[in-house]
């Protein structure tokens, strides 16, 4: 799917996000990293939904011996795991300045960085790309979520299983009116 369906793109520093996360922290000292790295995965895969970015999470194998890997989430998602020797801010820096031309030209909107590492932020900014520091984005998951309860939060049903029994009085007096002009 191309950038330009989306209304920006999003690029998330994935083990900064996990390191300054409270409640991935816990997690990743719980249950593991593979455990955080999903349970990360998860709250951006609605967030990113319900915003319209396309997100890519990057995580870094630079002590791994291992190619690099991506993963394919969501249409509007996907996890990049980074060559061997190369690091998340590395990535992210050379995709910025992809997107460099793509902002250009009006093909995408936005590209975000989300990271707390203070020269990545530097460095994003300087190809064009707004700065989200973890703490920034945890807060607006969590708003998010919060939205969306409300959005699709079941409206209450009424008691009784009759249709002018939901109604407010003076509409159902309206009604009762109309009903006996009828007659």
């Amino acid at each position: 799917m191309s950038p330009s369906l989306y209304q920006a793109v999003l690029l998330v520093d994935g083990y900064n996000i996990i390191g300054a996360w409270n409640c991935l922290k816990k997690t990743r000292d719980r249950a593991g990293l593979e455990t955080a790295r999903w349970e990360l995965v998860e709250s951006l895969t609605s967030y990113s939904a319900f915003h319209g970015y396309k997100t890519k999470i990057v995580f870094d194998a630079q002590y791994q011996n291992s190619c690099s890997n991506e993963e394919i989430i969501t249409t509007g998602l996907s996890v990049y795991y980074t060559n061997f020797g190369q690091t998340a801010d590395t990535y992210i820096e050379k995709a910025c300045a992809s997107f460099r031309q793509q902002l250009a030209q009006s093909l995408i909107s936005r590209v975000i960085v989300a990271t707390s590492d203070r020269a990545q932020q530097l460095m994003v900014q300087g190809y064009g790309a707004e700065w989200m520091s973890a703490h920034q984005l945890c807060y607006e998951v969590e708003a998010t979520v919060c939205r969306t309860r409300q959005k699709y939060k079941p409206r209450k049903q009424s008691q009784s299983r009759f249709l002018a029994n939901s109604i407010d009085p003076k509409s159902r007096q309206r009604l009762a009116e109309l009903r006996m002009s009828l007659k």
